[in-house]
């Protein structure tokens, strides 16, 4: 049990090069394979946390592991849409230029503040990475942004909006804190950290 999180956080990691191998390689043809390892990606991701709580190792180490290794995967979806549908990501350039400004904002904030990287996992963050799944499965099923590219983007600005406040009025570095109002909770002492932690 306790090797389980490592196992599922090693298959996401190592399905992030076999996305972009079959978008690079395979085009529009693997798109819908592209797309059951997302999906497949998406519960590793549920059950790394479950399996760890149950087991009793959610350390600092397994969640940093965790935050990194999901960041590096939705990377490789997003490149692999650009490499499935070049001119409709060129097309939707300044968006996307949004989202990877306000991630390496907050990497640039919680490295400046704690000299380490953030790891919230915030509530936010979560249903943003939801909003992602339905984007990427237009963008790259069905070759389409529309609504749910834009609804992501939306979400993607607001989370990170959050995770930054988060750093901001956090005393000292933690991992796993809800959101902005918990932080200010831990900040004020009428919380504890542990009280707040979640998955």
């Amino acid at each position: 049990m306790k090797t389980i999180p490592y196992i599922l956080i090693a298959v996401r990691f190592i399905l992030a090069p076999i996305i972009l191998a079959l978008a690079y390689f395979n085009g529009t043809e693997s798109r819908f394979l592209i797309l059951t390892l997302m999906y497949a990606g998406l519960l590793t991701d549920i059950f790394d946390g479950i399996i760890a709580r149950k087991a009793g190792i959610s350390s600092e180490k397994l969640r940093r592991l965790d935050s990194q290794t999901d960041l590096i995967f939705w990377l490789s979806l997003g490149f692999a849409s650009y490499f499935l549908n070049p001119e409709l990501i060129k097309n939707e350039w300044p968006a996307i230029l949004l989202i990877f400004a306000m991630e390496a904002l907050c990497y640039l904030v919680s490295f400046l503040k704690f000299g380490k990287e953030t790891c919230t996992h915030a509530f936010l963050s979560k249903i943003w990475g939801l909003s992602l799944l339905v984007a990427f499965t237009y963008l790259i099923g069905f070759q389409q942004a529309g609504w749910a590219f834009y609804l992501a983007v939306g979400l993607g600005f607001i989370s990170h909006l959050d995770v930054i406040l988060i750093i901001l009025m956090l005393p000292k570095w933690q991992y796993d804190i809800p959101s902005s109002y918990h932080a200010w909770m831990i900040r004020s002492g009428k919380q504890r950290k542990k009280s707040v932690f979640f998955n």
